[in-house]
């Protein structure tokens, strides 16, 4: 399987080069749409974040107020790293799991929207190709 990575800063249009890949039938596997999804209400990390950090960065609904989230978070090392240990395990396992799922269907190729590819380090073992959005 051939494992091509794309990275870049916020709003550089990975996400556009990402859909060229998915519209030519090439899985794309996106890092931030993972982060999302495993933070929803009643999930396992939502649960440690609530435990870690309070009502304060939630929403009356129930979702992480991502504006109260990052305030909190922007400028206090200590308190990103805490989020960062909650969250990064999981986005990596769920990032390996749809690889392997992808590998097991006989894919021979597959894209990675990383955006902290180079911050995390994540499969960089295992990328042939490494595209850098700017």
């Amino acid at each position: 399987m051939f494992i091509v990575a794309i990275t870049g800063g916020i709003a550089s249009g990975k996400s556009t080069v990402s859909k060229v890949f998915q519209d030519n039938g090439i899985p794309v596997i996106d890092a931030d749409k993972i982060a999302r999804q495993i933070v929803e209400p009643g999930t396992p990390c939502w649960h440690k974040i609530k435990e870690a950090f309070g009502d304060e960065v939630f929403l009356p609904t129930r979702e992480i107020n991502r504006v109260a989230l990052g305030k909190a978070i922007f400028n206090d090392k200590e308190l990103r790293g805490k989020l960062n240990k909650i969250t990064h395990p999981v986005i990596h396992r769920t990032i390996f799991k749809e690889v392997f799922k992808n590998f097991m269907t006989g894919k021979a190729w597959i894209v990675l929207d990383l955006p902290l590819l180079f911050e995390t380090g994540i499969l960089m073992d295992f990328i042939h190709k490494i595209i850098c959005v700017t």
